[in-house]
C-alpha cells in the first residue's frame, strides 16, 4: 500500500513512524512534512488546506490511502476533495469535522447523543458574556468556539481575563469548570464501528506543576495506572459510541479519528472537548505501545470495513513524551536556532527512546527549530518509571538555545 500523511507536525512524525514499521506500507510520502519526517517518508511540498492540490498530489504519487493530521485540513473539506478523487482517506469530512471546528456545534450533538458533558452557554454579544460568566462563578472556562491551534481555551480565576478573552471571539463557549483529572481517549470509527485506543493523559501548562499558560501540550503519558480498569468501556457506552450514531443519524457520519477530552469528575465522566483528529502530544506514546500494524486499521476506517478486523493489539510498556519547546513559547516563538545532540539520542538510546520534530526544518547540513514546540523525546520502558528515565536521558543530549521543558512529566503517575 502506498500511503500519503499531511502534516508536518510531531502527530505526523508519530503516525510516519508506524506506517514506516508496517510491512504492508511499500511507499510512504508525507506533506509538507518537516525535517524528522524526511528520514522515513518521501516529502512533497503541498498547501494542506489546498483539497483540489492534495488529491492532485495523491493522485500523481498513486496514493492508496491518505492520512489527513491536522484540524484545520479537514475542517477545510480536504477529507472530501480526496474521496472525490476516489481515493481512501482517513478523516471525517468537512462537516463532521466541524465536531472540532465548533464549539457550539459538538454541544448540540452531545446534547442530541445525551452525552455528559459541562453546563454552556454560547454567546455572541457582550451582555450575553456578563451573564454567562455571572452564572458560573470562578474559575471561568472560557472557549473560542472555533479552532485556535489549542489555545483557544482560557481557565483563570480572574473575571476579567475571562471577560477579554471571550470579547476577542466572533462567537464563544462559556461553562462550568469541570473537576478532577483529564484523559484523552482517542477511537478510530468507520462512522459506525468505534475501536478505542489505550487512554493517555497530557500535560497542558507550560510550566512544571501546571504553572504558567496553557499550551498545545508540553508532554504525555500512558497507560494510566491510577484509573479505572473499566473507564475505556464505559467511555465507549457513555461518549463515543452515542456520538457516533447521532452523528450518522443526523446525516453528516463520522470517521476517522475521534478525540474524546475527558474529565473524571466526582459526578462521573464528562467530556471536556472532541477533537477531529490524533491530538499531539497524547499520539506519541499511544502510537508507541499499539502493536497492531496500523495501516490495515486506517484503510479499514476509510473504507468501512473496521468491522473485518481482529481485535487491537497493545504493547505492556508504558510510553512517556516530553516537548522541548523553543525560546518564549507559548508566546511568540524564536526560530531558527540550531538543534544539536539528535545524532547521541540515536546513537544512545535508540530503540527505546527516540526524537520526534514537531517544528523543525533542515538549512544546509544543519537543523534548525522552525515552530513553538519543536521535538517530541518519546520512550518505552516496563513501567512509568522506566520510560520517564529513559525519556529524560534521551531529552538531556538535545542541546536548543533558550528552550525549556517540563521535568514533571508523569512524575506523579510514576511514583503511584
Amino acid at each position: 500500500m502506498k500511503v500519503l500523511v499531511i502534516g508536518g507536525g510531531a502527530r505526523e512524525h508519530a503516525l510516519c513512524r508506524s506506517l514506516s514499521l508496517d510491512p504492508d506500507v511499500t511507499a510512504l510520502y508525507c506533506a509538507p512534512g518537516n525535517a524528522g519526517i524526511a528520514e522515513v517518508a518521501e516529502l512533497h511540498p503541498v498547501d494542506a488546506l489546498d483539497g483540489d492540490a492534495v488529491a492532485r498530489l495523491a493522485t500523481d504519487l498513486g496514493a492508496e490511502l491518505v492520512v489527513v493530521g491536522p484540524e484545520a485540513p479537514l475542517v477545510a473539506g480536504v477529507a472530501d476533495a480526496v474521496r472525490a478523487a476516489g481515493i481512501p482517506c482517513f478523516g471525517p469530512s468537512g462537516e463532521a469535522a466541524q465536531l472540532e471546528g465548533s464549539k457550539a456545534f459538538a454541544k448540540d450533538v452531545m446534547a442530541g447523543a445525551g452525552v455528559p458533558t459541562a453546563r454552556s452557554y454560547v454567546c455572541t454579544t457582550p451582555a450575553e458574556i456578563d451573564a454567562a460568566l455571572d452564572a458560573f462563578g470562578a474559575p471561568y472556562v472560557v472557549k473560542d468556539d472555533g479552532l485556535a491551534a489549542g489555545k483557544g481555551v482560557v481557565v483563570t480565576d480572574d473575571v476579567e481575563a475571562a471577560r477579554a478573552h471571550a470579547l476577542a471571539c466572533d462567537r464563544v463557549v462559556i461553562e462550568e469548570f469541570l473537576d478532577g483529572p483529564e484523559v484523552s481517549l482517542f477511537a478510530i470509527t468507520d462512522g459506525t464501528i468505534v475501536l478505542p485506543l489505550q487512554p493517555a493523559q497530557d500535560f497542558k501548562r507550560a510550566l512544571d506543576d501546571d504553572e504558567g499558560p496553557n499550551t498545545g501540550g508540553m508532554g504525555a503519558y500512558s497507560p494510566l495506572p491510577w484509573a479505572d480498569p473499566k473507564l475505556v468501556d464505559e467511555v465507549m457506552d457513555s461518549v463515543l459510541q452515542p456520538t457516533v450514531d447521532e452523528l450518522r443519524r443526523r446525516g453528516t457520519p463520522f470517521s476517522g479519528l475521534l478525540y474524546a477530552g475527558l474529565a473524571i469528575t466526582s459526578r462521573g465522566v464528562r467530556v471536556i472537548e472532541f477533537n477531529a483528529r490524533f491530538g499531539d502530544p497524547e499520539t506519541q506514546v499511544v502510537l508507541a505501545r499499539l502493536k497492531t500494524p496500523l495501516a490495515g486499521v486506517l484503510l479499514g476506517s476509510a473504507n468501512g470495513t473496521l468491522d473485518e478486523l481482529p481485535p487491537l493489539k497493545w504493547r505492556d510498556d508504558a510510553a512517556v513524551t516530553v516537548v522541548i519547546a523553543s525560546h518564549n513559547y507559548p508566546g511568540t516563538p524564536r526560530t531558527g536556532d540550531p538543534i544539536e545532540g539528535l545524532d547521541d539520542v540515536a546513537a544512545q538510546d535508540a530503540p527505546h527512546a527516540y526524537v520526534l520534530h514537531a517544528g523543525t526544518k533542515r538549512e544546509g547540513d544543519a537543523i534548525v527549530s522552525a515552530g513553538g514546540r519543536v521535538l517530541s523525546v518519546t520512550a518505552t520502558g516496563k513501567d512509568l518509571a522506566g520510560a520517564r528515565e529513559r525519556a529524560y536521558t534521551a531529552a538531556a543530549r538535545i542541546r536548543l538555545d533558550g528552550s525549556h521543558l517540563r521535568t514533571d512529566i508523569a512524575q506523579k503517575a510514576a511514583e503511584g
